[in-house]
């Protein structure tokens, strides 16, 4: 009998634009972590930036023509349910979507210097394990982070990533 994996991975962001970086995440987590798939939850703005350059219809269709071929990587919308761009609803949506899953969280290790500044950041960390990527330069400020201090680590995993140099937002600038 073949044992079917639970466990999903979460990418959420603006994918403005989508690049080797997000999907070289997303190749790690599933390997290192034994995940079924990963989702990339596309939110139309991220509270913490400004307004996207590309539209959300573009960015979905750009986010899915690059990943074709990955087919464990699945591609959505999920603003249209939870009525909010936050995690934490994003993260209750999809426990009650996928129960009996256990779900992963990636985040990269800039996004954990402000994570205590996320809505219900202490909740979303109880409902998921959240899975932090090294991102140059900002691991030293990561791992001194409020969030780092008070996440459990069985909740919280950093891992060391042979890293991609690239951004969206350096993207934009070409």
């Amino acid at each position: 009998m073949i044992k079917r994996n639970k466990k999903i991975g979460i990418l959420g962001g603006t994918f403005d634009p989508c690049h080797i970086g997000h999907l070289k995440i997303s190749q790690e987590a599933k390997k290192k972590f034994n995940l079924e798939k990963i989702i990339w939850a596309i939110t139309k703005k991220n509270p913490f930036k400004k307004k996207s350059s590309l539209s959300i219809e573009s960015r979905l269709k750009i986010s899915k023509k690059f990943t074709r071929k990955y087919k464990f990587i699945q591609v959505n919308y999920f603003e249209k349910h939870t009525r909010s761009n936050k995690t934490f609803y994003l993260v209750n949506y999809l426990k009650k979507r996928f129960i009996n899953k256990e779900l992963y969280l990636i985040i990269g290790a800039d996004n954990l210097i402000k994570f205590h500044k996320w809505k219900r950041w202490k909740d979303i960390s109880k409902k998921c394990i959240i899975l932090v990527f090294d991102r140059y330069p900002y691991k030293s400020k990561a791992l001194k982070s409020l969030a780092f201090k008070h996440i459990n680590k069985e909740k919280l995993k950093f891992i060391n990533f042979k890293k991609v140099n690239i951004s969206s937002s350096q993207l934009k600038k070409i």
